[in-house]
């Protein structure tokens, strides 16, 4: 209904007369007309205000290879840390629980440092950050450079030679270049049924593109321009179960799309009011948190307010309880997944829980304008999700041992989850941030309330804005990049552009549990994958150790997602029943188990299968679900 004359008068009195006083106040139409992209940019140069982004520049670190240099370069040096470096959280390892984990480093130079993160099938993962940054550490041959389009001052035509995408050997280290032509910044991914990695949106020329990257030696970025009818910049990129991608938000972008086929272009894109409404004077509901349900509807979270979509009929079906406490999404930068869903002892399909833990007060990104970084939020949050006669989904709250913004949330293949990365002050932007959060932390969901998280080995190197994570087939976690400046800059700067790659080792993987880490037989593995429904049969095999019974013995599939500002897209985990289990000869064994019964459990594609013993999970197996 609409209000009556006279409110609505009075209403437009009192904002007229804001406007006009001294004070500062919310401008509620400015976060719906386009604004100098030097918001993103602001603390990175001391406080002042640039008028445009820095235009890419050749500009020489000391120590940095010249501009006609092929190929890797070699990264500059950095100098003693500043007092804001120094300043970092480490929390004491509990070494109580057992083995606490180690890290090590795999790479010393990536050559661009991941903002955006993805594991492909082939043994590699795919990083890429932007262009807009400028030079990276990596030079593409000269026969292969991109038109830059935005390289003012400069004839047309000028050519940007640096790469801005890589693929990495997480296992030898070696880098190919790859050649991205439109801009990637704060972009969104996701893989399809057959393993490419299907990467959408971005910033100024790259905002409407699709680009699609397939597994193999010699593959590389295909774009497809005009893809969407929104600019789709810091949105979210869903599966769906029928394999088609949708997409969710963006900056100004209150509306969401389905990803088309190549070649074609959306006429319009579908007005979602949710995402207008959850959006304020600092844009907390970026990089919304989407998660596919098993009843095939979404569950969207955006700044604090969360819903369940029906994305075949466009309209929300359930609207959640609040979040209270401060904003979850970009630029507060929570960190949010689905739990493991237990196919085990369940009829029907199982109850799906989100969890979100940390973020920022909804105040934190106009303070970090003025350089003040406020604490960030402590707890963490799940809710059951499943629409039982009689029950209210409602929040369940606890604290985690820090408070943290902008970290990472893997799913272990064990089902427990690896809370890494971030800072325990600020919010994510170009150097809104303070005391890096060194230390990873456990949560084993499956546990009482209050004895979840554990303190796990401290790594030694900051992994603020734009760094992320991996799990790895191996079962463990590979992180990179890291970079709180416009441009790759090592000296001079709190915060020096990362471009180390390490590995994480989580406690499962010690020494004194290695007796009971299973192998599977490759060849066991039927070739044609595992059909919706039907059972799957595979063998393993330890080493000599204690026996192990059926109920030792866990299966889990793992859908290895798209990692970017601290949200790792259609990440899941599914705990598979076993439906048979039999030693077959010294301490080989044979696990027969059934696959999900539907795309709206984990959609068509491929997944890493793990065997976990005794909490220890074994080499995984990549397996096309079908």
């Amino acid at each position: 209904m609409a209000h009556p004359l006279p409110l609505a008068a009075a209403f437009a009195v009192s904002l007229l007369l804001l406007s006009s006083s001294g004070e500062a106040f919310f401008d509620i139409f400015n976060i719906f007309r386009p604004r100098s992209d030097s918001d993103y940019f602001q603390n990175a140069f001391d406080g002042s205000r640039e008028p445009l982004p820095p235009t890419q520049t050749e500009h020489e670190e000391r120590g940095a290879a010249p501009a006609t240099a092929t190929g890797l370069t070699r990264v500059p040096s950095s100098g003693p840390p500043s007092k804001a470096a120094a300043d970092t959280v480490e929390l004491a390892a509990d070494k109580g629980g057992g083995p606490i984990g180690e890290w090590t480093i795999v790479s010393e130079n990536s050559g661009v440092s991941a903002m955006h993160m993805a594991i492909m099938r082939d043994g590699r993962a795919i990083m890429f950050d932007t262009s807009t940054t400028g030079r990276s550490l990596m030079r593409l041959p000269q026969d292969n450079c991109r038109i830059d389009p935005r390289a003012k001052g400069k004839q047309e035509g000028t050519m940007d030679c640096w790469a801005h995408s890589v693929e990495f050997d997480y296992n030898s280290g070696c880098l190919r270049a790859l050649k991205i032509l439109t801009d990637t910044w704060c972009s969104s991914g996701a893989f399809d049924a057959d393993g490419n990695l299907v990467q959408t949106g971005g910033y100024f020329e790259g905002e409407k593109v699709v680009r699609v990257i397939a597994p193999c030696d010699t593959c590389d970025w295909l774009e497809h321009p005009n893809s969407f009818a929104e600019g789709r910049w810091y949105a979210t990129q869903q599966v769906l179960p029928d394999g088609r991608f949708i997409v969710f938000g963006g900056r100004r972008a209150f509306s969401y799309e389905l990803v088309p086929l190549p070649g074609r272009t959306n006429d319009k894109a579908n007005y979602l009011p949710f995402l207008r409404e959850t959006t304020d004077d600092a844009e907390n509901n970026l990089y919304p948190f989407v998660n596919l349900l098993p009843s095939g509807n979404l569950f969207l979270f955006a700044n604090d307010r969360s819903v369940i979509f029906d994305h075949k009929a466009g309209k929300i079906l359930r609207e959640l309880p609040r979040l209270p406490g401060g904003s979850r999404n970009y630029p507060a930068s929570a960190m949010s997944a689905l739990l493991p869903l237990d196919l085990r002892n369940v009829t029907g399909d199982p109850d799906p829980v989100v969890i979100v833990c940390g973020g920022a007060l909804k105040t934190a990104f106009r303070f970090g304008e003025n350089n003040t970084f406020q604490p960030a939020l402590r707890d963490c949050n799940r809710i059951n999700l499943a629409n039982n006669p009689g029950e209210v989904a409602q929040w369940e709250s606890e604290d985690m041992p820090v408070g943290r913004v902008m970290g990472d949330m893997l799913i272990l293949p064990t089902g427990d989850l690896l809370l890494l990365n971030g800072a325990a002050k600020g919010c994510s932007g170009w150097g809104f941030a303070r005391q890096p959060v060194l230390t990873p932390v456990l949560y084993s969901p499956r546990k009482e309330k209050g004895s979840r998280f554990r303190a796990l080995a401290s790594s030694t190197i900051a992994r603020m804005y734009h760094s992320t994570s991996a799990v790895l087939p191996d079962a463990t976690v590979l992180v990179a990049g890291g970079n709180t400046n416009t441009a790759y800059n090592f000296s001079g700067v709190d915060f020096p552009t990362e471009v180390r790659v390490e590995r994480f080792c989580p406690p499962y993987l010690s020494k004194e549990l290695a007796g009971n880490r299973p192998e599977i037989d490759p060849a066991s593995v039927p070739a044609d994958g595992m059909r919706y429904g039907s059972p799957f049969t595979l063998r393993f095999h330890v080493p000599p150790s204690e026996a192990v019974g059926q109920g030792d013995v866990k299966v889990t599939v793992y859908a290895p997602p798209f990692t970017t500002h601290g949200y790792s897209m259609n990440q899941r985990l599914l705990i598979l029943s076993v439906a048979a289990f039999a030693e077959e000869d010294g301490r080989r064994y044979a696990v027969t188990v059934d696959a999900p019964g539907k795309p709206e459990l984990a959609p068509r594609g491929y997944y890493l299968v793990f065997v976990v013993v005794k909490g220890v999970p074994g080499l995984g197996v990549w397996v096309r679900i079908h």
